[in-house]
């Protein structure tokens, strides 16, 4: 019986193609490559910064911060990949196509830090916005020129209220959770 729509057998058959295709392109093109040196740095260094500065008496609080937003932005950046909003053309790891070291490391950091610094919420807004401009306006910019990041149909204005929103929504989250938590335990 013939069908219009692909079968699950010809979805895996296309799949494990795929994965042979980023196999070779990623031993062949991004492995050593000077992206791939930069993005291996940038899942490193932000940690080790981080550990040095971090309030070890908050940590598992700012932890959970850290978690929590890390993994609300791999789920974004799945879903934005998957809707061909965005690729990237450099992987540190090959089996995980998302960028790990902004996933995991740039942006987890950075957040924890102003989660740790501006206790305020007037001051963690004002933060969240400088630091979503410098996201949106030159980070990103910089890694499509270098070209670790393309932008299918997506556009830098479209990423400045997202990560405004999604530090205010963790933050809100963590507090409200702390919140119930303490009161429960009274």
């Amino acid at each position: 019986m013939s069908s219009q729509y692909p079968s699950f057998d010809e979805i895996k058959a296309v799949e494990h193609k795929l994965s042979e295709m980023r196999s070779q392109y990623y031993f062949y093109h991004d492995l050593f490559s000077a992206q791939w040196w930069l993005l291996l740095l940038l899942a490193i260094a932000p940690w080790i910064v981080w550990w040095k500065i971090v309030d070890k008496s908050r940590i598992k609080e700012i932890l959970l911060y850290g978690v929590v937003l890390s993994t609300i932005v791999v789920l974004l950046d799945d879903i934005g990949g998957e809707l061909g909003l965005w690729s990237y053309p450099y992987q540190v790891l090959r089996l995980i196509p998302r960028l790990n070291a902004i996933d995991f490391s740039v942006l987890p950091v950075i957040h924890m830090l102003a989660y740790q610094y501006f206790k305020s919420w007037k001051a963690f807004l004002v933060g969240n916005v400088i630091m979503a401009l410098l996201f949106s306006f030159i980070a990103e910019p910089i890694f499509v020129w270098i070209n670790i990041y393309e932008m299918d149909n997506w556009r830098y204005i479209y990423s400045f209220p997202i990560y405004i929103i999604k530090a205010l929504f963790v933050r809100w989250l963590i507090e409200y959770t702390y919140k119930k938590s303490n009161l429960k335990n009274k």
